[in-house]
Order: C-alpha cells, then sequence, then structure tokens
C-alpha cells in the first residue's frame, strides 16, 4: 500500500519528516521500509532560473538563430543561441544552464557548453514543454517581467514534491489500505504519547471529509436497484448522477494519485480512486447509456455465460461469480473487475455510482477463479467497512459534482437487509497484561482503544471493560485481538524485559527426540553435499490429475484457496521438490542434491466425517526427501564427471538408516516400478513394513516441469524412521582380533534374478561370520547361454575372537552355495 505524506497530512497533522513518521508506521505494526521522493516534475526544475534578456541579435551564420546575453542572476551574462521565433531583447524567460537534465518521456538530455554554427552557446532558452509544465512548443516562454533573474524556477512556478511511502500489510489490516485508515494509526499513537506526558493534553483528532453539504437535485432518474443474492451482497448502496462531463482531473487530484502509482484517467473514475485510496471503501462508475432499461440487478448468471473484462479479455463465468447486471446482461463481476461496455468514456454525460459491501469469500474466489487481483478485490477479500458504504457514496458524489457537475437524482439507494452489529466482548485488564507481559496503566489502555475507535464502557468490576469493536476491524473479534491493538500502539519497544526470567524445566520427550534426529539427519546429509529446501504445504490439484495412488479424491482441499495452484494440501514432497529442481536448472544449475522433512496430507474417501470424529478421514504425517538430479562432481583432468545414480542415492538412504541405528543389511529390497517411479526399490523391515523408497522418477513427471535430465528420488517415512531409531539400543563392543576372510563366486542366473535374491540367499546361510557381501561384476554378453547373465559376488567372513580355518570357511562357503543354488536356481562358473 503506497502512501503519500501529503494526502496524509489532509486527514492528520504530523510534524514528522517522511522517514521519521515511517519508523513510526513501522513500530505500529504497519512496516514501512522504503520512502522515496516523489517530484511532480521530473527532475523538480533543478539547475532551470529566471533571466533577462539583455540583447538579441540575429546569427551571422543562420536565417533563423539568435545570439543573446541573458542575464540568471550569477554575475557575468550568459552567452545563448536560441532558435525561438519570439524570442526579443527584454523579455523574462527560463534558462536551463549548463549541467542541468532536462527530460522528454523516458529519453533525458544534459545541457553542455556547445557551438552552433560557430557561436558558442552556454544555456538554453526553454519552452514550456521542454521543461515539463506545459505543452506548447511554438515558442519560448515568457514570464511577467517583474520577476526577478536568478529566481529558480521551482520556486516560480511553486513547485514541491512529495513523499511516498511504502507500507507492507499484513493480511489482518486491511483497514490500514487507506490514507484515513494510517491517520488513525498515527492518532492512537499521538494519544498514546501524550497520555504518558503531565497535565491534561488536548488530543488531536482525525475526521472524514464533511458530506453535509450533499442534497438531491430531483428527485427523478434514479435508477432501479435490485439486489437478487443478499448473501454475495449483504449491503448495496449507489447514487444516480446525471449531466456530468468528463475532463481531466485537476492537478491537485492527479498529483495525488500519481504520488501513490496511480494513473489518473479523468475527473469521475479519479474520484473513485480518490475516495478508494483516501478512505478505503471501493466504488464503481457505471455509464448509463450502457445500461438496458437504467435498472441494476445484483445477481449471478448462468455457468458458461460468457463476459468481457474491462481488459478485453472474455471469461467463462461460474455460477457462483456475483454479478452485476442490467436488465439484461452482466456489467461487471461485483467487486472485482469492470466489463468492457459498460464502464465511464469521455462521451458519458451519465452515471450510477456503487458502493456496496460484497461477500468477502465470494469475491475472493472468483478473483481466484478467474486469475484476477485488482485495488477494489484485494480489500473486499479481506473485509471492508460495512458501515461506510452510503457516506462513501455522498463524498464520491459531491467530489464529482465539484468536478464534473451534474445533478443527483433521488437519495442514495441503500439495500440492506440484515445490518451488520458490531462485536461486543468483556475484556479483562489483568489479562491483557499477563498476555503482554508487563503492567500497563488501566487509563491508557482505555486511552489507546478509543483513539482506535472502540466503544469503551466501564462494568462493575474495574478490572473489566465492555468493549464496542468497530466495524472496520472485522478481524478484531476475541480478547486476545485487543491486546494486540493495546500492544503495538503502547510499543513493542516500550516493555520492559524482566531481569529474571520464570522457566518451567521437563524432561525430553518424543519432539524433542524427533528434532534432535533431524537435526543429525540434516547435517549428515548437508556434509553429502545436499541443501536443504522448504517448499510449501499447499500445492495444485493438477498434479494428481490421472494419477491412482495419489488420485484427486484423496486431496485434502483448501476452502478459500489463494489460487488454482495453491488449492490442496500436498499428498508427497516430490512435486515441491520438482518446482525446485526446475527453478535451478532453468539458471544454469543442474547438478543437484536437495532434501526436505515436511508434512504431507492426506483424504480416506471411504471413512466419513461425523460429529465425534470430524478429522477421521484425514491424516498427516512427516516423510524425508531426497532429490538427486545431474552429476556428482563434473569432469576434471584426472576424472571423468560422474552421473548421479540409484546405487549412489541408495548409499545416502543406507547411511541415512546407519545413522539412525537401522542397519540395513536386516533390510528386504524389493524392486518394482509405479506410476511415480520407472525403476523403484523398496526397502521393507522384518514386519513388511516400507523404511524408504527410490528410483528414477518417470519421465512423464518430469515434462511436466520441463526437466529433461533424470531425477533421483528418496522418500522416507520419518514416523516409521523415528520408532525404529527411538527402540533402537546403541551397544558397543571391542574391535575384532582378528582379520576378515574374503571369498569370491562366479555365478550364472537367469536374467530375471535380482542382486537382492542373491544377497537375501547369502545372508540366510551365512550366519553369524558373514560381515558383508558385495556385487562386483555383472556380466552379459553371447558367451552365455541365451537368457543367462553371470554375478561376481565377494563375502567377507570373520570371527572376532579366532581366525578361521580353511575347515570352518570350506564349511560356511558350502552352505551359502546351496542357499543361493536353491533360491535362484545359480550355477557355479
Amino acid at each position: 500500500m503506497n502512501i503519500s505524506y501529503k494526502w496524509l497530512k489532509r486527514y492528520i497533522g504530523v510534524d514528522n519528516e517522511p522517514r521519521e513518521l515511517a519508523a513510526v508506521l513501522t513500530s505500529t505494526g504497519l512496516e514501512c521500509d522504503t520512502v522515496e521522493e516523489v517530484e511532480s516534475i521530473r527532475g523538480g526544475l533543478r539547475g532551470i532560473v529566471v533571466g533577462k534578456v539583455l540583447t538579441c541579435e540575429a546569427h551571422p551564420d543562420s536565417d533563423h538563430l539568435h545570439v543573446t546575453t541573458v542575464d540568471v542572476g550569477s554575475g557575468e551574462p550568459l552567452q545563448i543561441v536560441c532558435g525561438a521565433p519570439n524570442v526579443a531583447a527584454g523579455q523574462t524567460v527560463v534558462v536551463a544552464t549548463i549541467g542541468t537534465v532536462l527530460y522528454d518521456g523516458d529519453k533525458e538530455f544534459r545541457i553542455k557548453k556547445s557551438k552552433m554554427r560557430g557561436v558558442e552557446s552556454f544555456g538554453m532558452i526553454c519552452a514550456e514543454d521542454e521543461i515539463g509544465v506545459g505543452t506548447d512548443h511554438a515558442g519560448i516562454m515568457v514570464l511577467p517581467d517583474d520577476v526577478q533573474a536568478g529566481t529558480p524556477a521551482a520556486e516560480y512556478f511553486n513547485l514541491s514534491s512529495d513523499y511516498c511511502m511504502e507500507v507492507e500489510l499484513t493480511p489482518n489490516r486491511v483497514d490500514a489500505a487507506s490514507h484515513y485508515g494510517v491517520a488513525r494509526d498515527l492518532k492512537a499513537r499521538q494519544w498514546c504519547e501524550l497520555a504518558q506526558g503531565e497535565g491534561n493534553p488536548e488530543y488531536p483528532e482525525i475526521s472524514l471529509p464533511d458530506v453535509s453539504a450533499f442534497k438531491v437535485d430531483r428527485q427523478d432518474g434514479a435508477v432501479k436497484v435490485r439486489v437478487e443474492d443478499a448473501q454475495g451482497a449483504p449491503r448495496y448502496s449507489g447514487v444516480t448522477i446525471r449531466g456530468v462531463k468528463v475532463a481531466e482531473s485537476p492537478q491537485w487530484l492527479k498529483d495525488l494519485l500519481t504520488a501513490v502509482g496511480q494513473r489518473p484517467i479523468n475527473n469521475v473514475v479519479d474520484v473513485t480512486n480518490f475516495v478508494l485510496l483516501g478512505i478505503g471503501q471501493p466504488l464503481h462508475c457505471f455509464d448509463l447509456s450502457k445500461v438496458k432499461d437504467e435498472e441494476i440487478v445484483v445477481r449471478t448468471c448462468p455457468a458458461g455465460t460468457k463476459f468481457t473484462t474491462l481488459d478485453g479479455e472474455e471469461r467463462e463465468l461460474n455460477e457462483a461469480d456475483l454479478m452485476i447486471c442490467d436488465a439484461e446482461k452482466p456489467l461487471c463481476i461485483a467487486g472485482v473487475f469492470g466489463g468492457l461496455d459498460s464502464g465511464v468514456t469521455g462521451t458519458t454525460t451519465d452515471v450510477f455510482l456503487e458502493s456496496a459491501w460484497f461477500n468477502a469469500t465470494r469475491v475472493r474466489r472468483t478473483a481466484r477463479r478467474h486469475g484476477l487481483s485488482t485495488d477494489a478485490s484485494f480489500r473486499y477479500e479481506r473485509g471492508t467497512d460495512p458501515a461506510i458504504t452510503v457516506y462513501a457514496a455522498r463524498l464520491a458524489a459531491l467530489l464529482i459534482q465539484e468536478l464534473a457537475g451534474g445533478e443527483v437524482c433521488g437519495d442514495v439507494v441503500d439495500i440492506c437487509a440484515n445490518p451488520v452489529k458490531p462485536v461486543e466482548l468483556e475484556f479483562s485488564l489483568d489479562y491483557c497484561n499477563r498476555l503482554i507481559g508487563s503492567a500497563i496503566p488501566r487509563q491508557l489502555v482505555i486511552t489507546i482503544l478509543r483513539a482506535l475507535e472502540f466503544g469503551v464502557a466501564e462494568t462493575a468490576d474495574p478490572d473489566v471493560l465492555h468493549l464496542t469493536v468497530p466495524t472496520y476491524r472485522v478481524d478484531v473479534t476475541r480478547p486476545c485481538d485487543v491486546v494486540e491493538e493495546v500492544l503495538r500502539i503502547y510499543g513493542y519497544n516500550s516493555i520492559t524485559i524482566p531481569e529474571n526470567a520464570n522457566v518451567s524445566l521437563s524432561q525430553p520427550g518424543d519432539t524433542d527426540l524427533s528434532n534432535a534426529l533431524q537435526q543429525t539427519v540434516s547435517e549428515q546429509l548437508t556434509a553429502q553435499g545436499f541443501n536443504e529446501i522448504m517448499n510449501n504445504s499447499l500445492s495444485s490439484i493438477n498434479y494428481y490429475t490421472g494419477l491412482e495412488q495419489m488420485c484427486e479424491a484423496r486431496c485434502v482441499k483448501v476452502l478459500n484457496p489463494l489460487s488454482s495452484e495453491l488449492s490442496v494440501m500436498r499428498q508427497t514432497l516430490l512435486f515441491g521438490g520438482l518446482e525446485s529442481l526446475a527453478h535451478n536448472i532453468n539458471r544454469r544449475a543442474r547438478n543437484l542434491r536437495f532434501y526436505e522433512f515436511g508434512n504431507v496430507y492426506s483424504r480416506n474417501p471411504e471413512k466419513e466425517s461425523t460429529a465425534e470424529r470430524p478429522l477421521a478421514p484425514y491424516s498427516e504425517r512427516m516423510e524425508l526427501a531426497l532429490w538427486m538430479t545431474g552429476n556428482r562432481n563434473d569432469a576434471s583432468w584426472n576424472m571423468p564427471a560422474v552421473e548421479n545414480t540409484v546405487y549412489e542415492m541408495r548409499g545416502v538412504v543406507d547411511g541415512i538408516l546407519r545413522r539412525l541405528g537401522v542397519d540395513p543389511a536386516g533390510l528386504k529390497a524389493v524392486q518394482g516400478d509405479d506410476e511415480i517411479f520407472s525403476v523403484k526399490i523398496n526397502l521393507l523391515d522384518r514386519t513388511g513394513r516400507c523404511m524408504a523408497a527410490l528410483g528414477l522418477v518417470r519421465r512423464k513427471l518430469l515434462a511436466q516441469f520441463g526437466i529433461e535430465q533424470p531425477v533421483v528420488y528418496a522418500m522416507m517415512d520419518w514416523k516409521t524412521l523415528f520408532a525404529a531409531a527411538r527402540s533402537n539400543t546403541v551397544t558397543f563392543s571391542e574391535l575384532p582380533r582378528t582379520q576378515g576372510v574374503d571369498r569370491d563366486l562366479a555365478l550364472l542366473v537367469d536374467r530375471s534374478v535380482k542382486f537382492a535374491d542373491i544377497e537375501d540367499a547369502v545372508r540366510k546361510a551365512g550366519g553369524k561370520l558373514l560381515r558383508d557381501v558385495r556385487l562386483f561384476d555383472v556380466y552379459e554378453g553371447d558367451k552365455l547361454p541365451a537368457g543367462k547373465k553371470s554375478y561376481a559376488i565377494s563375502m567377507t567372513l570373520q570371527d572376532n575372537e579366532k581366525t578361521l580355518n580353511d575347515k570352518q570357511i570350506d564349511a560356511v562357503m558350502s552352505k551359502i552355495v546351496k542357499s543361493v543354488t536353491a533360491a535362484t536356481g545359480a550355477e557355479l562358473r
């Protein structure tokens, strides 16, 4: 939200400089980091002064140039060559001196010492369009003779700068999305400071512009208004004005709008923007010549109705979209965007001015559905003040009459089936002090609340106040909300931190242990070259279209999504990680390793919510996800590039398991594929629980994100890992006193046999003496029988207490060979 310093001072008297004022706003919760000077004329006329033409003679080598001497109040007159036809001795003119920068649209040029047809020139005598004070270029600007030479042009033209303060609003502070709303917070801070002083101070007030001059010029000619959807438009106000003359806005209005980044359009439209930015009430003007039967109907339209908005785009309406219509057709998407064929143009003479309070949820859904975000929808979505619609209509009508003429036809229409009642609550001062952690005087709390326009009434209990919340604060509904208001005006920096801190000690629980293990795993992954990412828990439902395991029916949908891209809770961390990979790959970072701890959410469509168990269909669990793509290392003179593979990821996953006390050798690796993985390995414990799943992501999924290079992904259920780690007992044993013995086997197996099958058989037969089994070669070629392949495996046998003899080794190897042969049909080569 951009706030103009000059505009703000129309509502409240402030002595602070703009940057000091920005610091005050920040201390009240309205963060303001940027303050920029806004010049009504670009460059501020710096370097441009008033001059007196002393002499003017024809140029010796030109039939249209003149050589002049000009007194600019700096001592020696300047010789300036001028090509204007109206230049003459004795004139008072505007001179751009050497070094001055002049602007022509986006272009700029600097005045330099130059030669024109052999005659030196030390400046430029300007026309009004050349310095930005007008559009005439027929000749130089001639000023009255009584203006003194050397007077700065900025002083003569009464030029002054404004300052634009950019305020960052939190989602609940739509009340500050106007200059009046910001002024109200400043008033509260002023009251708070005065109340802490001595004596009986006079508290400054702010007030809205007076609309007592509003009157009905004639009763006939008023537009008929009908509200058919009162749920979507709980309050709908408006007024008819006829005989307006659309023209350019006056300079004061254009300057204020320009200062906050708003482009002036015409006097009628600019008035609606002035009211919106001034007091926070969105308005919309309809050209009555384009309103069929001069009737306004607030209703919805059938699904699929075509409607062209002001940006020229044809949109397909939803049956839930609230529309402002005439007797035949839609004119405007209520609270969001106007139609192409109903707005004010240069030929408009009669208008209907809308000032409404629309349902925030309906506006938000419609705006997100159509991908629109406007100044009006920004405010309506968060909740405008329902009590200000009539006032805003009268204020705008007065301004339109002042700037564009016209007659008010009929009184302000105000349709409100169920007037909004202000929230009332009991507020304990003791609760306020306990929540803040510091005691704020009772009278100071009352002063702050009254400055914020809260109704404050005493009760029988001196500790309790009865509060009436102003309707502009739609977010204040609980005592803790009131405490926040008191604290931000009192000042967070004003709270004294006590010297003694009270703490309660407790034994570490499962949450503490889980966090500690997460930190341990994070440190290990970081040391292995991984970067941690944190993605949004909200995701796009489009990612789940066409999937079976994670189908759309299992998505937890958001009731009021910010956009279609954030409409469901994520069922997996995969898609957020792929977004991060795509973002980096598109910026030429192709070798990536990411990991993320995060919750995933799902809904079981077979379960129903009940009053006793409303969350029965829903589940939430934490996952650890890892992504690898590109090369493990880049090529160098002594080492080729090594690509990240599933085997590399398996090593990383095994390392995590070992760090958590889980022996990967005790897990069964089951290979396969599914709709996510083209190649997949599930690591199962003895009970069949999946400790981890990893593999290559299908190219079809990668293509959705524009990723062309392979991506290896691993998913680990943290609850399962934590349970295994928590139950694990760490024991220590002496280092072996003996050396291990390695034995190799070359096995001829069917091509369908996997190494995991061989490993499982080896471990079952190897007993306590088997320490490790490794695959070190795979051969498939025409030298082998058809349908066969060769595995070369290496095994380590070891007894920690004594050296194994050949008889013991041969006995174990015999068991292993028999086990492998029986399980896989392998033959020794």
